[in-house]
């Protein structure tokens, strides 16, 4: 645990990946507060909400899978928001998450609607993908987290566990907008409980922007209100230019790729929409 010392004699410009690798998405209790702020209507902070998540999915069944029922791999999937909607059209749905909570919620829906899904708690840089899909996807920037020869590795065995002739689906974040969040100033604000704590805390946002490495860090410093103890995180975020992720699709052996300006298809905020791509194998 580091104290308040700590946060004056950081580094004041942190390279990427190297104050950790990613926020706690498998600690259980962070993983429960998590479910939360993806399970919530109030924001599209975590996951985005219900009414954009069936917009983009009848963009999916119609553009991507040509209305047809189709075998799909969901990569970082959280708590399964786009199985239920994938699996009631006759799609059989496999997701992978790093997040307890998420997939143990994810489990408990499917159960209960009796929907042919399967969900696997495993890091998606090491866990097994299968085999003899129709669709992977990995969607809403979770690409951008990782670093660029671990991002690799995921499209080689996203590759692998198609079909001949299925397709990766992969929206990922410009790298306009992942410079702009890495220049923004810093931030901070209180909570009697929230995402980084369950009890009073302080959560003070640095944001970084490397132009060498072109990639951003966010740092997070959570003051425990009673204790004054300090826990840190950091996320950074990879940016890639549009020639340099088709490159990268072509060099895994994805061929005829698409470019939409969004998962729905249409663009109704160019500042905040992700673009989508299609590759296919």
């Amino acid at each position: 645990m580091k104290t308040l010392q700590d946060i004056f004699d950081r580094n004041p410009e942190p390279v990427p990946w190297s104050e950790g690798d990613n926020i706690p998405w498998d600690d259980p209790e962070f993983s429960e507060r998590m479910l939360a702020e993806h399970l919530s209507q109030e924001h599209d902070l975590a996951s985005r909400r219900s009414e954009t998540i069936d917009q983009q999915v009848e963009w999916i069944l119609s553009s991507v899978l040509g209305s047809r029922p189709a075998r799909v791999l969901d990569l970082a999937c959280g708590p399964g928001l786009y199985s239920y909607r994938l699996a009631s059209q006759n799609c059989e749905y496999v997701g992978i998450d790093f997040s307890p909570a998420s997939i143990r919620h994810a489990k408990e829906i499917a159960a209960a609607e009796h929907l042919s899904c399967t969900f696997l708690h495993a890091d998606v840089r090491e866990g097994l993908f299968g085999e003899d899909f129709d669709l992977v996807m990995m969607i809403y920037g979770q690409f951008n987290v990782f670093q660029r020869d671990q991002g690799l590795g995921i499209l080689k065995k996203a590759h692998k566990a198609l079909k001949p002739g299925g397709a990766l689906l992969l929206e990922i974040q410009t790298l306009e907008q992942i410079q702009k969040g890495g220049e923004e100033g810093p931030s901070w604000y209180s909570a009697q409980s929230g995402l980084f704590s369950a009890e009073p805390h302080l959560v003070l946002q640095e944001n970084f922007w490397d132009a060498d490495a072109r990639a951003s860090t966010t740092r997070f410093s959570i003051i425990d209100a009673k204790a004054s103890t300090v826990r840190t995180h950091a996320l950074s975020n990879e940016a890639y230019t549009e020639h340099e992720i088709e490159d990268t699709l072509v060099s895994v052996g994805f061929k005829n790729i698409e470019r939409f300006p969004s998962l729905s298809g249409f663009t109704v905020d160019e500042a905040q929409e992700l673009p989508a791509y299609v590759a296919w194998s």
